[in-house]
């Protein structure tokens, strides 16, 4: 696991994402959107990621023997899972029954964001191998220390997984549907690579939004005022609430944490004269879009697939962008060219009779996990590949 932290090294927690100012930029967050005070940082101050809301800000901070920021780990004390798409609705009664509490729980996520990202933060020029095991060993015996029934990492890179994984933290497979840029030219150019039926379909259903006389826009997020930020907070907001779910960012938020993000939030907008009817919030770092939220005040046939997909495909190939992760669930992504990829999320179950069960359950249902990704590629709008691969 590597060395315990000294007296040196002794964790700080922080009540806030924006309590580090700018010694945050110190880290290694790949260029991560999520991972910074703009987005975490607002979302507690507005309240979409506090206490109220059940994300109880605890950031774990390591520092070096100079009293610099070395290490950091977002951290969250929570008392429901709201929000966090840990996948353990069916948890809490196990635990119960167990004679045990459930909550609180410490869980490393973004709020009401399930994308994949850095989470073991080290400053850059320092030995990760190093600085990252110190990191898991603070957040083990915080779990301890708290009385947590376990800690959460969610969303975990691909490169922290065999690390979280020699730990001792159980590896819970996920899926997601993701885009990937095969050096397109443009979008003909990716859409050359459809079947010819699954081709017609995608272009009668841009037809469909062009024939409406919609107008379609890209504004980042320093181009939006706040007569068009509430136009899209609306769209949000209504989608959720069609739904019966709880709309957890106020304007407030996007407002602020597009100014504060600028040219990392983005949001595709469809306008009928000068009036703003659909968007779609998007965020995006070097290499990859990530889709979020989208709502509409107007019923066009095809305008939800132009605004959340094709669009952010578009933006990607002009932009050079490598993928595109429009989020959780939806198989209809499938025919829209987006393919299933693993998500991975680390699990440190405090009770060694829990962790067992935990252990067994993530198990079998790996298998599972295995079975729906092939069986979903198989629905894939592509042509079959030659025998020479072309």
């Amino acid at each position: 696991m590597g060395a315990v932290p000294t007296a040196a090294m002794k964790p700080e927690f922080l009540a806030s994402a924006d309590e580090l100012g700018a010694d945050w930029s110190l880290f290694d967050t790949g260029g991560d959107p999520f991972v910074t005070p703009a987005f975490l940082g607002t979302a507690e101050k507005v309240g979409a990621g506090g206490t109220a809301m059940g994300w109880q800000a605890h950031h774990l901070l390591l520092r070096d023997d100079d009293g610099t920021p070395a290490a950091l780990l977002p951290l969250y004390l929570r008392s429901h899972s709201f929000g966090d798409f840990a996948r353990d609705w069916n948890w809490e009664p196990a635990w119960q029954r167990a004679g045990l509490p459930y909550y609180p729980k410490l869980v490393s996520g973004i709020p009401y964001t399930p994308s994949p990202g850095p989470r073991l933060l080290v400053r850059r020029g320092l030995d990760r191998a190093i600085w990252a095991p110190r990191l898991l060993a603070a957040a083990i015996k915080d779990t301890d220390d708290l009385g947590a029934s376990s800690w959460q990492c969610l969303f975990v890179e691909e490169a922290d997984r065999a690390l979280l994984a020699d730990t001792g933290l159980l590896m819970r497979r996920g899926v997601q549907f993701h885009w990937q840029n095969r050096d397109y030219r443009d979008f003909d150019d990716f859409l050359a690579t459809f079947t010819a039926d699954k081709r017609k379909k995608l272009k009668r259903e841009r037809r469909a939004v062009t024939e409406s006389g919609l107008r379609l826009a890209t504004y980042h997020g320093g181009e939006i005022d706040d007569v068009l930020w509430v136009a899209i907070h609306r769209h949000y907001r209504t989608t959720f609430q069609r739904y019966g779910n709880h709309p957890a960012f106020p304007l407030d938020f996007f407002i602020e944490a597009g100014r504060r993000l600028e040219p990392q939030m983005l949001v595709f907008v469809a306008h009928q004269d000068e009036e703003a009817v659909a968007s779609a919030i998007c965020y995006r770092d070097q290499t990859t879009l990530h889709g979020r939220h989208w709502g509409a005040d107007v019923n066009v046939p095809g305008l939800h697939f132009e605004l959340c997909y094709y669009q952010g495909i578009d933006y990607c190939i002009k932009q050079g962008l490598q993928s595109f992760e429009p989020g959780a669930q939806g198989e209809h992504k499938l025919a829209r060219g987006f393919e299933p990829a693993n998500t991975w999320s680390a699990f440190w179950i405090a009770d060694p009779r829990m962790r067992r069960a935990v252990g067994d359950f993530v198990q079998r249902e790996d298998a599972a996990m295995q079975d729906y990704a092939a069986e979903t590629a198989a629905h894939l709008p592509f042509k079959a590949k030659t025998a020479s691969g072309a």
